[in-house]
């Protein structure tokens, strides 16, 4: 009995003792244990989403590629397969399971290494949101406190959820949507079974059972995972079969981000960067919507492309890309196409190799191809020389003194042969040094369906439609002839076009301002001056309204840039960028009031808070009468004058090309009420483009290329004509209304009470505008 209370005095010690030891224990892991808000407020680094219209993505921004979904957005097999290989007892124990430590322990005794973790998923979180991966037993056992307290704060669902979207699961890839799309090209919810197995195997070792570098592995250990599910009734015997049957195909779900719109995603990443900081642009998950349409933004890279292309074969050939020996060749044709789904595109050119060239031919080899360049595909080689066109030099009449066995060279299809193993007639190119811009804008709601900033986002980010300033040239004249509209003239006011000279006193030169053409028109219509880009006309009007009077409208159109105080600014001299003077425009466009650019439309956080929504800001600049007169002259500008190749798509459209001096700018502005399009081309550094290089030859191809693959989906939409608005024939020569003997004729818009009331040959002075035969005399001084 003695021995028996001794023994039970000791036991009552040691269990004191015990139960002091593990307290003590614990307040010595517990005394400096983070708290729950990372995990409850649950905020882990999310890919924000920029769509473009009708829901296509457009890019792509993240530190990390994670898609926060729900379980509800999860396939009923992904949580099951990720239970079965991680914590088959999640749902039975309280954050930590004694039960799988101890297993564990006991495995890794036989191998004799670490084999099995006994970790639940709880504490597997806490692992990687609270805690360091320092190996310790204290760093242990404040991983099973917090996980036991944890379980009392969050359901199991809202455990498992944070748990499958923080997982690492290999290939850059975060939580089960991010892997569901890099492995199965495939969202979350549209997992099989034996999908999700594949997944569900990963975290043990993402990088050592990632299926793109070792399948063998990740198979294995698929099994493993689909023998589980099997083993604890979670999966049927004949879908246990039939997901071990599933031929897994890889697939990752293409990234667009940075190809197809790249400029205009670009434009949008440094848009958000401004309004919420980097951080929340590359963790916050936000959805971006713009106003960018995939149809639209392909035809304009196509179509800048295209024309810089063209552009630069017309200053003349600089040589071949190197030239290298039939050893070498093989990295060449590895450069090219291996396959015909892009090769005919005729803005992407690609390398060839020639093995031997004729008087009237040269043959070449191309990724898996051959093809022959025919005389007729270089006509365009000649010496550059910025002084002449290339109508100004021969044609080449022999291949031979253009290209030589051994030349890379830049070449696109001209035509396929009928079987794909024929020879393939090619185009011989240069690859463009010139540079360019295109903004397309709807009038109506500022919504911007396609923005591209030049001709490789690849070779240069600089964006030329926002953040390049060039001067505009003639495509800044509709502002002062709109100016002078509203300042007592007419569309048939009759203005001097003849030399004049300005003497600056302060310089001490002189400045003899031109017509493009060099040559003088005498007495000229306005509508003519502006139809045929009358400089020295457009320099009179600003004399007589006043450079101020100009600027003035020029800044109430939404141009921002410095004006200097003389009259070159009339033909153009003031900087601006595409997408400003594209905004500018939208005024003649949409009745007087000019519209801002809508890029982004909307931004929403990861869980749906709306922080930004576009609405159409409108500023009132001009009246509707103005603007429809400036429309309908601008008509006939396409019509009759410079932007005579937009006439091809037969719509009602007005246009202005621009060109600074010495063809350095080259501009093309063309609109009609539903879409309004700027195109501007040119050197990054400021130099000469060449002779001819204008906004004419060089600009406004491209935008026709353009519109016509957009042109049919908008019904044919001519301006309306607003009240106050009266339409006269005026005789082409006199400005007086057309008579009988009238040699040539325009139907022209007046605001009411200004057209003319005299016809022509009757002797009168006409209507009261500023051209009456003292004032011409005037001018000419």
């Amino acid at each position: 009995m003695k021995t028996l209370k001794i023994l039970l005095v000791i036991f009552l010690i040691c269990l004191v003792a015990g139960i002091g030891a593990a307290f003590g224990l614990y307040n010595w892991a517990a005394k400096d244990l983070p708290g729950f808000k990372k995990i409850t407020d649950y905020n882990p680094p999310l890919v924000t989403t920029v769509y473009a219209k009708d829901n296509q993505v457009l890019g792509y921004f993240y530190k990390e590629k994670r898609f926060l979904v729900t379980l509800d957005q999860m396939s009923e097999w992904l949580p099951k397969a990720f239970l079965a290989a991680e914590d088959a007892s999640f749902y039975q124990h309280d954050g930590v399971d004694l039960t799988a430590i101890a297993r564990a322990f006991v495995a890794n005794m036989k191998a004799g290494r670490t084999k099995q973790g006994g970790s639940t998923i709880t504490q597997q979180i806490i692992k990687r949101l609270l805690l360091t991966s320092e190996k310790s037993y204290k760093r242990k056992l404040k991983e099973a406190i917090l996980a036991f307290r944890l379980e009392n704060y969050l359901t199991k669902e809202e455990i498992l959820t944070i748990y499958l979207n923080q997982i690492f699961l290999g290939a850059h890839s975060y939580g089960i949507e991010a892997a569901a799309r890099t492995y199965f090209a495939k969202h979350a919810k549209d997992l099989s079974i034996a999908q999700s197995a594949m997944l569900a195997g990963l975290p043990q070792a993402p990088s050592r059972y990632n299926p793109y570098k070792n399948f063998k592995l990740a198979k294995q250990r698929q099994l493993y995972v689909l023998e589980q599910m099997h083993h604890l009734n979670w999966i049927s015997t004949a879908q246990y079969k039939e997901a071990l049957a599933e031929e897994i195909v890889l697939s990752s779900m293409p990234d667009p981000s940075w190809k197809t719109g790249a400029y205009y995603l670009e434009e949008v990443r440094r848009w958000l960067i401004d309004e919420y900081g980097e951080e929340t642009v590359y963790k916050g998950g936000l959805t971006v919507t713009t106003s960018c349409d995939m149809k639209h933004q392909a035809l304009a890279e196509k179509a800048l492309r295209r024309g810089l292309l063209n552009s630069a074969k017309r200053r003349g050939w600089l040589g071949p890309i190197e030239n290298i020996n039939p050893g070498d060749v093989s990295r060449i044709l590895e450069e090219g196409p291996q396959d015909t789904e892009k090769i005919m595109e005729k803005d992407n050119p690609f390398k060839a190799w020639v093995a031997k060239v004729e008087k009237d031919k040269a043959f070449v080899r191309f990724g898996k191809y051959q093809g022959i360049i025919p005389l007729k595909a270089v006509w365009w080689v000649r010496e550059p020389d910025i002084k002449k066109s290339h109508e100004d030099a021969p044609n080449p009449k022999d291949v031979r003194k253009v290209l030589k066995r051994g030349d890379v060279i830049w070449v696109t299809v001209n035509k396929a042969p009928e079987a794909e193993e024929g020879i393939w007639e090619l185009d011989l190119e240069r690859e463009p040094l010139v540079e360019g811009a295109l903004v397309s804008i709807k009038p109506d709601t500022g919504e911007v369906p396609a923005l591209v900033g030049g001709y490789s986002f690849n070779k240069s980010q600089f964006n030329r439609a926002t953040q390049a300033k060039r001067q505009p040239g003639s495509a800044f004249k509709p502002i002062v002839y709109s100016t002078a509209i509203d300042n007592g003239y007419t569309p048939a006011s009759i203005i001097l076009d003849a030399p004049i000279v300005y003497a600056n006193d302060e310089q001490g030169k002189l400045w003899r301002p031109q017509n493009f053409e060099g040559t003088f028109e005498g007495p000229t219509l306005l509508r003519t001056a502006l139809v045929k880009s009358k400089n020295l006309v457009t320099i009179r009007i600003a004399q007589k309204l006043g450079i101020r009077k100009i600027i003035e409208r020029a800044k109430a159109l939404g141009l921002r840039t410095e004006f200097p105080a003389d009259l070159s600014v009339s033909l153009g001299s003031a900087v601006v960028s595409l997408v400003n003077l594209c905004e500018a425009y939208t005024a003649f466009a949409r009745g007087g009031s000019y519209i801002k650019p809508r890029i982004v439309l909307s931004v929403n956080s990861a869980w749906g808070e709306e922080l930004y929504s576009s609405v159409p800001e409108t500023v009132d600049a001009i009246s509707p009468q103005t603007a429809y007169i400036m429309a309908s002259l601008m008509k006939q500008v396409v019509q009759n004058g410079t932007g005579w190749r937009a006439k091809v798509l037969k719509r009602p459209i007005a246009g202005k090309t621009g060109t600074s001096n010495n063809e350095q700018d080259a501009w093309f502005m063309g609109y009609t009420p539903y879409l309004l399009t700027g195109v501007y081309v040119g050197f990054d550094e400021l130099k000469p483009m060449g002779k001819w290089e204008t906004g004419s030859r060089a600009a406004s191809p491209i935008w026709v290329s353009y519109r016509k693959g957009v042109e049919e989906d908008y019904p044919y939409q001519d301006f309306t004509q607003p009240p106050g608005i009266v339409m006269v024939n005026v005789d082409a020569n006199s400005g007086k209304l057309a008579s009988s003997g009238s040699s040539k004729e325009f139907f022209l818009p007046f605001k009411e009470g200004t057209q003319p009331t005299e016809r022509a040959g009757s002797g009168s002075a006409g209507s009261d505008t500023p051209a009456s035969a003292d004032d011409l005399f005037k001018q000419t001084f």
